[in-house]
């Protein structure tokens, strides 16, 4: 197949300073992949970082992790089109890929003591000038990203859904969620209707979904939620004592992005309760570290990234083991990528809002 020069590309400088120009094509090196992108998802932190969010820019005490000139976009998906010297013979020309976020240095404490996801430079596609992302008509895979095969019959708005439900099934797994347990997850938007799916599938004694948006909570149900509830409305924390005798829920998850799902989760736990963090906050949140000691000696999780999970979710969407429909609910072209990102941010009918170059 023969490769254009140069393709399109939405390329940030800065700042709210994102281009859509003609940059050239990559050309794959040793053991280097170039795919043909199908599809590139927008996550919530390609918008946080699009409107200059500390955490990518620096500032608030954070030095910064965005390097720019960059192409956005970490949750693509796409066609194996050239490779380089080196590549594994399995990997053919025609294959469609999905590569996991982070692309692990290999020689870090963490990655030698195999767990890649913590990775010290911490380099995820789509942020830095080395590693563009998807938001382009082409993206290379370098030699030491983790990538994965996609069958055919899997249809794209599916297959969008590999990489944030493989961190939905990373957070679940964090949870050590069991048939005794009673858990509560804050947040119904694509993530947390990922997990929703995973948790199902591990059969909670009762999973209870909390969202202020109506129609994400009927997704909820419809995945497979036993209960829902909309904080700005209901007793919760009155439903869940009758629930539970009074104690509270087993586990906890937050994955709202909210600083006040924090203090939620810490008033609804049982003592010796488990909370997950998942989210990226929107601010920072200020709370009572007594109660998580001294009041209900809790366990505190975090919960990063997909590691070991690609495989198996692909798997589970392949096989209509976890629900799907619905959750990719917008596509624009590379050309409309203003509009999705303000439908990504603003526009309250939306989940995932993904752009097809």
């Amino acid at each position: 197949m023969s490769l254009p020069k140069k393709m399109k590309a939405l390329v940030a400088y800065g700042l709210g300073d994102y281009k859509l120009e003609e940059i050239p094509t990559p050309q794959p090196g040793m053991r280097e992949i170039l795919l043909k992108v199908e599809a590139c998802g927008i996550c919530a932190g390609d918008v946080k970082a699009y409107h200059g969010a500390a955490r990518f820019w620096g500032g608030d005490g954070m030095p910064g992790y965005a390097q720019p000139p960059f192409t956005p976009g970490h949750e693509f998906i796409g066609e194996v089109v050239a490779v380089g010297e080196g590549v594994d013979e399995s990997i053919a020309i025609g294959d469609r890929m999905v590569s996991e976020q982070i692309v692990p240095c290999g020689l870090c404490r963490f990655c030698r003591e195999g767990r890649y996801w913590l990775c010290q430079p911490h380099d995820v596609y789509g942020f830095k000038h080395y590693l563009n992302g998807g938001m382009a008509q082409y993206v290379l895979l370098p030699a030491n990203a983790r990538n994965y095969k996609i069958p055919q019959s899997i249809p794209t708005k599916k297959a969008l859904l590999i990489e944030p439900f493989a961190c939905s099934k990373h957070c679940v797994d964090r949870s050590q969620a069991s048939y005794d347990d009673i858990v509560v997850l804050a947040g119904a938007g694509t993530l947390g209707l990922g997990m929703v799916g995973a948790l199902r599938l591990r059969n909670p004694k009762k999973m209870i979904v909390l969202d202020v948006r109506p129609e994400r909570l009927a997704m909820a149900t419809r995945f497979g939620a036993d209960l829902t509830l909309n904080p700005a409305k209901d007793d919760v924390t009155g439903v869940l004592a009758e629930l539970t005798d009074g104690y509270g829920c087993d586990i906890y998850i937050e994955a709202t992005g909210h600083p006040s799902a924090v203090q939620q989760g810490l008033d609804l736990l049982r003592k010796a309760g488990r909370f997950i963090e998942f989210s990226v906050m929107s601010s920072s949140s200020t709370v009572d570290w007594s109660l998580i000691g001294d009041a209900k000696e809790l366990d505190i999780l975090g919960s990063q990234l997909s590691p070991h999970c690609f495989p198996q979710v692909i798997d589970w969407i392949a096989q209509d083991a976890i629900p799907t429909d619905g959750v990719v609910t917008h596509l624009f072209t590379l050309e409309e990528w203003q509009e999705a990102f303000h439908v990504a941010e603003h526009d309250k009918t939306a989940l995932k809002v993904a752009i097809q170059p």
